[in-house]
């Protein structure tokens, strides 16, 4: 048997009185720092390996603390390494370039970004309006033009552009057949390379700038197949918007971008910085709107938006439009097809029937919020193995209803376009300025809007590219134009009426499309709650001053109503619906409990000394310990730090890998954390004392990766300041220690825990009987579509039994594996009864 003795020993620390929490997140940083002389480059190699780990870390959240202390620590050796760039002590002209190309850095790379990201906009604006177009006819001077290009110059169509066959049933089923094919391609897409491209993203997106790690989310696989499938989901007439996924698409670009220059790339704090500035530009160039686009990071997606932020934002937004600008996808000078200009005024009296359209917005918002809750939880249960299947009858079904109906018919984006503009000097859709045909379109408007909402409701979800701001825009406009034709019929049939006086005779008084843009501007408020934004995108749309005040009114109104339905828009409900830990930073809360009351009691603490390598490898494969509290000893429980599962685990191997000597699992572990104040390298490398590698008597000292300071507060501490430090220190674990000892830890998702059990017990559900029913409705729905028949083998009482599954269980799982929180029930013969309460 090998021996060896190191040249050193590891003596044990004088423990002392633990300073205030204060001094010791200060020291956080200061900790990192003590990586200098010959040991810095080697230390460095190990952040950013540590690093590299914990960026593929799936589901797991950003300790900020630690965060803030490596970009303190790759600032010192930044530092260290122009060291060599000076002369004499004169600053050389190597220097002030490399200085200059480093402060410059961050305006590089979002110019880049913004660049794509409006190339990447403009370039799915022309292929969404060709497809859109493709499924009611082609241009027979050249088939890659849609209707607007083939007809340049026309306001009613033209000979060039033509149906399919003038055989109206033919052109339907066509119409469907598109319409189908396109859904079908996009879902194949989606679930075939990248699953992470279905949805919005706008939820995960905001826990991602929050810290929270979603391997593959932001990929580059995942831009590419949501830059395709979005087109063809849109196309598809599904009714899902591309403004929500652009969000996303122009997120992941600036992930991809980023990551190639490694002041980002191991920096989560820097890249935060980066994602917000492209959440901003995806709305810029979603609406044309690059102001509007950075009030909507900061009043949406940021939880921390500071100044240098902002201005980021701001000049990425400002590249990405100007970059789509310069390429005009419509060749018309709009930046988006919706774009419009008013130059009529409004009159007082209609703010009566602006609060009519605010009220709307907010019932809108509550309406579709709760039912699209309970589809999704209904496609979470029973629908996730038939992702494409149920993509594609929504789209043939969509298109079988919306063909007979003109507004349904067209794309929801060309839509607006019609229902914003006014009536003189304009395109007349489908005898839309025609008095004669008033009630024909309020009775098509009408039907459209309940069309689309129920179709929402359904269709905002499923496994294909989906945004729910034009739907909801569309549904607001079409609303908005009934109520605008009635006020004007109302008008017409009373013009010498008191309360028309404000109006000119002899000059329309009346402007319905303006009712439409701001009936748009409500549901797109009642949807997502948010508000300075809409008001600054919809000025941006039109370019209107004078109609800032009426819009500010009807979005005051509008979340008024929608807040006494419940705070937070569709993207935070989707967040508590998927179970992230997320908490959002507009909310206030007066639990009125100390913190001691949410803490975890049973926690594994690690001694400073004595425990044995095989006990710490026994720890780290349960993967329900991220961390460990470091105690001097399991009696007095004396806290004196922490380690992370990733830093220990990275520790071990690197011991394995870099030693060849096998280590006796029994040889003892030490996990003393340096001296306060204490100028020590921070080693790079696992030593060793007493080191006869094959015996019990050999110590492995741990002491490099020990996080002296780990932020702790008192058990006493009101619950709400430590959900603060949770915001706004972001430490992934807050310790609980009182008189020294460990009492016990809190994250995020214990916070989140006792906040729904307090909301759940304040808002007891009263719908139990109409959830009940709706699920068995849902559940017999299923055999009767013959989903399931090949394995029902009965069904009676609200359950539904099925056969057991081969190849893979029931609700895409094992074979028998059974979930928490499931009402499934294995039976007796091996099947599932799956209970509908």
């Amino acid at each position: 048997m090998n021996s060896r003795t190191t040249s050193f020993s590891v003596s044990r620390p004088q423990l002392s009185q633990r300073p205030s929490l204060s001094s010791r997140l200060s020291f956080a940083v200061s900790t990192a720092e003590r990586g200098e002389g010959r040991d810095a480059p080697a230390v460095e190699r190990i952040e950013e390996e540590i690093a590299e780990i914990k960026r593929y870390e799936d589901f797991n959240t950003i300790d900020w603390v630690q965060d803030a202390a490596q970009e303190r620590l790759r600032r010192k050796v930044r530092h260290r390494k122009t060291a060599g760039l000076f002369k004499e002590g004169q600053v050389t002209w190597r220097y002030k370039l490399w200085e200059s190309y480093d402060a410059a850095q961050g305006w590089i790379v979002v110019t880049l970004i913004g660049a794509v990201i409006g190339l990447n906009a403009a370039f799915l604006n022309i292929i969404t309006e060709w497809l859109s177009d493709i499924k009611l006819g082609h241009c027979t001077t050249a088939f890659y033009l849609n209707e607007n290009f083939c007809c340049w110059g026309e306001d009613n169509g033209c000979d060039d552009w033509v149906h399919w066959s003038g055989f109206e049933p033919f052109n339907y089923i066509l119409y469907i057949l598109f319409a189908t094919v396109f859904a079908l391609t996009s879902a194949t897409l989606v679930k075939s390379f990248a699953p992470y491209a279905a949805g919005s993203g706008i939820s995960e997106i905001k826990c991602i700038i929050a810290g929270f790690v979603m391997k593959g989310f932001l990929g580059l696989w995942t831009l590419i197949i949501k830059s395709i499938a979005l087109p063809l989901a849109i196309a598809s007439g599904l009714s899902v918007g591309k403004e929500g996924p652009s969000v996303h698409y122009a997120v992941c670009t600036g992930n991809v971008i980023s990551r190639l220059f490694d002041k980002y790339k191991y920096n989560a704090s820097k890249t935060r910085e980066i994602l917000s500035a492209c959440a901003a530009a995806g709305v810029g160039v979603a609406f044309g709107s690059p102001i509007g686009g950075v009030l909507f990071s900061l009043e949406e997606m940021s939880s921390y938006f500071p100044l240098k932020t902002m201005w980021r934002s701001y000049f990425c937004a400002l590249v990405a439009t100007a970059v789509l600008a310069a390429m005009n996808p419509f060749r018309s000078g709009q930046l988006v097809m919706f774009q419009v200009k008013y130059d009529r005024s409004w009159h007082f009296f209609e703010v009566v029937f602006y609060i009519v359209l605010g009220i709307f917005g907010g019932l809108y918002g509550a309406f579709v919020m709760k039912w699209n809750l309970r589809v999704q939880a209904f496609r979470k249960k029973y629908l996730t193995k038939y992702a494409v299947l149920e993509a594609t009858l929504l789209a043939a079904g969509t298109a079988i209803i919306c063909y007979p109906n003109a507004f349904l018919r067209i794309d929801m984006t060309e839509s607006m376009e019609i229902l914003f503009l006014e009536c003189e000097g304009a395109e007349d859709y489908q005898g839309l300025c025609d008095v004669d045909k008033r009630w024909t379109n309020i009775m098509s408007l009408v039907v459209a809007t309940v069309i689309r909402v129920l179709l929402v409701i359904i269709s905002y979800g499923c496994k294909v590219p989906a945004g729910i701001f034009v739907p909801s825009m569309a549904i607001g406009a079409s609303f908005g134009r009934t109520v605008g034709i009635i006020v004007q019929a109302i008008h017409d049939a009373n013009p010498t009426s008191v309360f028309f006086s404000a109006c000119v005779p002899d000059e329309p008084c009346i402007t319905p499309g303006t009712y439409a843009f701001l009936g748009a501007a409500a549901a797109l408020s009642g949807i997502m709650h948010i508000t300075i934004s809409v008001v600054v995108i919809m000025f941006e749309l039109t370019g209107a001053l004078t109609y800032i005040l009426p819009t500010m009114i009807v979005v005051g109104v509008t979340k008024a109503v929608s807040e006494l339905f419940g705070k937070g828009g569709i993207a935070d409900r989707m967040i508590w619906f998927s179970g992230f830990p997320y908490l959002d930073n507009k909310e206030e809360h007066n639990f009125g409990v100390p913190v001691q009351v949410v803490m975890t009691n049973d926690v594994v603490a690690i001694p400073v000394h004595g425990m044995a390598l095989q006990s710490v490898e026994d720890l780290l494969s349960q993967p329900k310990y991220q961390g460990f509290p470091i105690v001097e000893d399991q009696h007095k429980k004396v806290l004196v730090g922490y380690i992370g599962r990733t830093e220990l685990r990275y520790a071990i191997d690197r011991l394995r890998r870099e030693r060849r000597i096998t280590i006796s699992p029994e040889a003892k572990c030490a996990f003393s954390p340096p001296v306060l104040g204490a100028v020590t390298p921070m080693t790079p490398t696992v030593t060793f004392s007493n080191a006869d590698f094959g015996m019990s008597s050999a110590s492995v000292d741990f002491s490099r990766y020990v996080d002296a300071t780990p932020v702790t507060v008192h058990p006493r501490l009101p619950l709400e300041t430590v959900m603060e430090l949770f915001r706004k220190v972001g430490p992934r674990v807050i310790l609980i220690e009182q008189h020294g000892r460990l009492a016990g830890l809190v994250t995020v998702k214990d916070c989140l825990k006792y906040q729904f059990k307090v909301e759940a017990a304040e808002n007891p559900r009263e719908d139990s009987d109409i959830h009940e029913r709706h699920e068995r409705v849902w559940g017999w729905i299923l055999i009767a579509a013959g989903w399931v028949s090949d394995k029902v083998l009965s069904a009676s009482g609200g359950r539904i039994r099925l056969g057991s599954v081969s190849e893979e269980g029931p609700l895409g799982r094992a074979p028998g594996q059974i979930m928490d929180g499931d009402e499934d029930v294995l039976d007796d013969e091996g099947g599932v009864e799956l209970e509908n309460r």
